[in-house]
């Protein structure tokens, strides 16, 4: 990831109210505001107050879930190039890596193409595609997207978890810069 190492939150998570930690983290996972808590009720420590010990931390959450929670995690996701993105209703976060992997800026046979791969992903998987756009392009999204429709259920719901954690550290890194 980008942020150096020894980066650190300002002010530091262990040092946040319960509170002030959700405000501040409750989004880095999409809509799941539970694995913040979770975390930060588990404790923290100094080696939380960094992206990478944190992300460690919210990680450790999630694999402590049951498949049906998991499975809220990822629909708790928005479609790419979705409804909801026509309609505005991303959460900021998601419109801002959807934009700055050009998602927003798709011709109309491109869109047409998100459509139609979405509806298939999600008839072979019920879930929705979710990838970790950042420093990517539409057409690697797509080709992604068409290579992962080949996947197995399984394999396809833990790289669709992974790449919800990819998504929260890019999330993490961004809040440490700010």
């Amino acid at each position: 990831m980008s942020t150096a190492p020894d980066a650190r939150f300002n002010p530091a998570p262990r040092e946040m109210t319960e509170g002030d930690f959700i405000a501040r983290f409750g989004g880095v996972y999409e809509h799941s505001p539970w694995i913040a808590r979770q975390t930060y009720q588990q404790g923290l420590g100094p080696d939380q107050d960094s992206p990478q010990g944190l992300s460690a931390a919210l990680r450790r959450v999630v694999a402590q879930a049951d498949r049906d929670r998991l499975l809220a995690l990822i629909h708790a996701h928005p479609d790419l190039a979705g409804r909801a993105a026509v309609r505005g209703e991303l959460t900021a976060e998601s419109s801002a890596e959807q934009a700055g992997a050009g998602i927003d800026q798709c011709t109309a046979d491109e869109f047409e193409r998100f459509q139609r791969l979405n509806a298939a992903y999600k008839s072979k998987f019920g879930f929705p595609f979710i990838m970790a756009v950042k420093g990517s392009d539409r057409h690697r999204i797509l080709a992604a997207f068409e290579q992962r429709l080949e996947h197995e259920p399984e394999l396809e719901f833990d790289t669709a978890v992974e790449q919800i954690h990819r998504i929260a550290r890019f999330r993490l890194d961004a809040i440490a810069r700010s």
